[in-house]
């Protein structure tokens, strides 16, 4: 069995990535600027991009950013139970990513880069380091 979701066409998963991530900002109780800067969109897009009936393509920076942010909700379930794996990204957080920062705010930030590193930290949370 191949990979299902490498398998089809580029267009599905730009949907399947959209619609997790629409998932995940509600979850997650992101404000319209957050999502849209975490997505690498202007808000106005990201109104449109949620939608199942968007036709706009990604950038491969914008799939990046959508995965590595499906990867983080991922790692916050499996690592803290509710509420905390749904707050702690709106949290205060000194660990070493942080300095005190919401970790919203330093993705927003740093843009792909910090968030790939965030997403990093809580796999090496996850996994024990």
């Amino acid at each position: 069995m191949e990979n299902l979701i490498a398998d089809r066409p580029v267009v599905d998963r730009q949907a399947v990535a959209l619609k997790a991530f629409a998932r995940i900002a509600g979850n997650w109780s992101l404000s319209l600027r957050e999502a849209a800067a975490l997505a690498d969109m202007s808000e106005s897009t990201w109104k449109r991009a949620r939608r199942p009936s968007y036709a706009g393509d990604l950038t491969k920076d914008q799939m990046l950013r959508l995965s590595a942010l499906i990867g983080l909700y991922k790692s916050l379930e499996l690592y803290f139970d509710e509420p905390l794996s749904r707050e702690w990204v709106r949290l205060p957080n000194r660990g070493p990513e942080f300095e005190g920062q919401r970790p919203i705010d330093a993705m927003v930030a740093g843009g792909l880069p910090k968030i790939m590193r965030v997403r990093a930290y809580m796999d090496a949370l996850r996994g024990g380091v």
